[in-house]
């Protein structure tokens, strides 16, 4: 154990008297162990983004879709997709069935929304008042438009937090103000809670503006929609639900021409897509541990060369090959538990700064994963010269120059 103690302590001493080459040694390490965890944090945190907001949508919503969504557990490919066009026929269907209690007909617009002072890109969701219960929003400040604005074909608008903050200012400055979208004005009645989102392409509600389906049509004179939204009533099983609808629907189209999806089987899609990206993402940033390594192993031949002389003089008075074995994979390890310690760090750092924008975290098991890769790399990429410098014969490398 002293033996231990001794080379870690001459192992630091040489260290300290070349920090240069030291940090050099151990920056692929550290920018591989940054590299893992913070992609890990990434996948994690969008992992829980994900679960979090289908949460919201809670066990009795379904969405119906044109063409195939999903196929074995994954998204289908665009060109998949049926090329069918849901219209006013089709919500009149679904509106006849007992087992829903609630329907919402979606399609949207991209447009800039234009106050008096500034003007923003957007996007507006054309909807029922349903589907704000539907799909867990929740009111900030004034309020949702219901069937009267639906019927009266109002103009009014309901702002995501994000958007009514960068038009006015303030949530509270955006209620009864003008909006022109398209050279049509509507009035604000309201601002939705604060729901989070727009990372990696998700749906940013903060920044979304919401008005009545029957509203749009101005904007959609063919009266057609990208999907429906339901709510369907709890005494009866999803399976007779979904049973129900498509049974309704293949009186007008083929089996294939639409989806009935429930939101965890797009959790799954979504978690699956994203676990592979994460693992390949994982692996290229792994590429930077494996030059790290090759790094260390180089200034290790390195270093026994330069330690030659003193091997031999400590294998002469009676060091064994063991003990000039362990010597240079405890350096070795060293330097990768220093370049690991320092990617952590970063990491961490990282992660805070990225909070601010998306719920990433650090899982305590990529940590302990990072570590153990990096002690990992510093004995596998030791051994070589360790080796090396173990099967030095004494009066040779004595008298070495």
């Amino acid at each position: 154990m002293n033996y231990f103690f001794f080379v870690v302590k001459a192992a630091i001493e040489d260290f300290k008297r070349n920090k240069t080459q030291t940090f050099l040694t151990s920056l692929g390490i550290l920018i591989g162990v940054f590299s893992v965890v913070t992609l890990v944090a990434l996948g994690l945190g969008l992992k829980r983004y994900i679960s979090d907001q289908f949460a919201l949508l809670g066990k009795s919503t379904l969405f119906i879709a044109p063409g195939k969504i999903l196929s074995r557990g994954g998204f289908n490919t665009a060109s998949s997709l049926a090329s069918i066009k849901f219209d006013n026929r089709d919500l009149l269907r679904l509106k006849k069935l007992r087992e829903i209690k609630e329907i919402s007909p979606i399609f949207s617009k991209q447009t800039t929304a234009k106050s008096e002072k500034k003007s923003e890109e957007s996007t507006i969701f054309f909807v029922s008042e349903a589907f704000f219960d539907i799909n867990g929003f929740k009111i900030q400040k004034g309020r949702f438009f219901d069937k009267n604005d639906v019927s009266k074909k109002a103009k009014v608008l309901v702002l995501g937090p994000k958007l009514a903050k960068k038009l006015f200012g303030t949530i509270e400055a955006a209620i009864d103000q003008k909006i022109s979208a398209n050279s049509v004005n509507f009035t604000v009645i309201g601002v939705t809670e604060e729901r989070g989102g727009g990372g990696f392409g998700g749906p940013d509600y903060d920044s979304y503006m919401f008005s009545p389906y029957t509203t749009g049509f101005i904007f959609n004179p063919a009266k057609n929609y990208s999907r429906f939204a339901v709510k369907f009533d709890e005494n009866y099983s999803i399976s007779e639900v979904k049973e129900a609808i498509k049974k309704e629907f293949l009186k007008r189209y083929d089996e294939d021409s639409f989806s009935i999806i429930e939101p965890g089987d797009i959790l799954s899609a979504v978690n699956s897509i994203f676990g592979v990206l994460n693992i390949v993402l994982i692996a290229i940033a792994s590429i930077s541990l494996l030059v790290g390594g090759i790094g260390i192993m180089n200034i290790m031949f390195v270093t026994v060369s330069d330690k030659t002389k003193e091997i031999g003089i400590r294998r002469a008075i009676g060091a064994r090959k063991k003990d000039i074995l362990s010597q240079f994979i405890i350096e070795s390890i060293i330097l990768s538990i220093f370049g690991g310690f320092l990617g952590l760090i970063l990491a961490f750092l990282g992660t805070l700064f990225i909070q601010r924008f998306f719920p990433a975290y650090i899982d305590i098991n990529s940590v302990i994963l990072a570590l153990g890769v990096s002690s990992a790399i510093g004995i596998i990429f030791g051994v070589f010269p360790a080796k090396k410098a173990a099967d030095l014969e004494p009066v040779e490398a004595i008298r070495y120059e």
